[in-house]
């Protein structure tokens, strides 16, 4: 990574809740969220966040099992970037590598996990009998023919390097920043096929080609916040405004209350909004930037006292094999 002499401390949390529908209709939590370095006092740059979305379709029965293989190896690919490619100064080669290099390299490593799970675990007479019963014979047959379809997810990504932060998105979902003075922004523009339940997808052939990316270079003020969810947290809310008014209300409550009351608020903040809302399951990543959010009361703590008391219903990561 490059370098900057005016290198800023970042830190990330967040939190992935099973739907109230799915609650409701036994069914797993579809999304999974991971993101590094997580240890408290441990902090970026490089910092990543990860949030995939399983799809709730019939055929997509396996979706679980998809979204949680897709952020694991989506980490393990720019982990492996991290330590040997991108060491330069350039950052229109940097720029070249994130956008074309890295959604294939994370789409054909997603496709090998769900290969390996496949074969270590063929599918069941139940889950097939169960599909048909849903969709028809036809279906049945298009999902032994193409199995990833069973594994279908969405990805969102989050690189911040101390001179650039990339943005990568395939398929729904949403990734906004918040300035200091608490204007949010969408880095992404908006895609036209994403209508209704419609989505892109991690099990298309050539997903690679169906990211969206932006390439941010840190001029300037840095944004204070960045924030990554799955669609189950936007669906619950009446319009896009009120939806986008959640990043100031966040940089608010982590100016006046500091980030540990945000990051131990945050899953009973989620389920609320998926109970009164969409009823789907809800991923909220948060990463942000230490100088814009410290309370003045803290600003003489250093940042791994702030961090270490964890909070009882905090969501806790496997990170055994980093």
């Amino acid at each position: 990574m490059t370098e900057n002499q005016n290198e800023h401390i970042w830190g990330a949390f967040g939190q992935t809740i099973r739907g109230a529908a799915h609650e409701r209709n036994d069914l797993p939590n579809q999304d999974s969220i991971h993101w590094f370095p997580k240890q408290p006092g441990k902090y970026g740059p490089p910092l990543v966040m990860i949030v995939s979305d399983g799809h709730g379709s019939a055929k997509s029965f396996r979706s679980d099992i998809g979204a949680d293989i897709a952020t694991r190896r989506t980490r393990e690919t720019i982990m492996q970037l991290l330590k040997s490619e991108i060491i330069t100064s350039d950052l229109s080669m940097i720029k070249r590598l994130l956008d074309e290099r890295l959604p294939r390299d994370v789409v054909i490593n997603w496709a090998k996990a769900i290969e390996k799970h496949l074969k270590e675990n063929p599918f069941t007479e139940k889950e097939l009998a169960r599909l048909e019963e849903k969709e028809g014979p036809a279906a049945c047959k298009n999902v032994q023919d193409q199995p990833k379809i069973a594994y279908g997810a969405t990805l969102l990504i989050v690189l911040l390097s101390s001179s650039f932060i990339h943005i990568l998105q395939l398929g729904d979902g949403d990734i906004f920043s918040v300035s200091d003075t608490g204007e949010v922004t969408r880095p992404l523009l908006k895609d036209e096929r994403l209508i209704a339940n419609e989505t892109t997808s991690l099990s298309q052939d050539k997903a690679w080609q169906e990211f969206r990316s932006s390439f941010i270079p840190l001029a300037g003020s840095p944004p204070a916040l960045i924030l990554l969810s799955s669609d189950g947290y936007s669906n619950s809310f009446k319009d896009e405004e009120s939806f986008l008014k959640v990043g100031k209300d966040i940089l608010d409550l982590m100016r006046t209350e500091g980030p540990r009351m945000v990051r131990c608020s945050l899953s009973d903040w989620l389920k609320d909004a998926s109970q009164s809302g969409s009823g789907d399951d809800i991923s909220l990543g948060i990463i942000y930037r230490e100088d814009a959010v410290q309370p003045i009361e803290y600003l003489d703590l250093p940042q791994q006292e702030m961090d270490s008391e964890e909070c009882s219903n905090e969501f806790i990561e496997d990170n055994s094999d980093l």
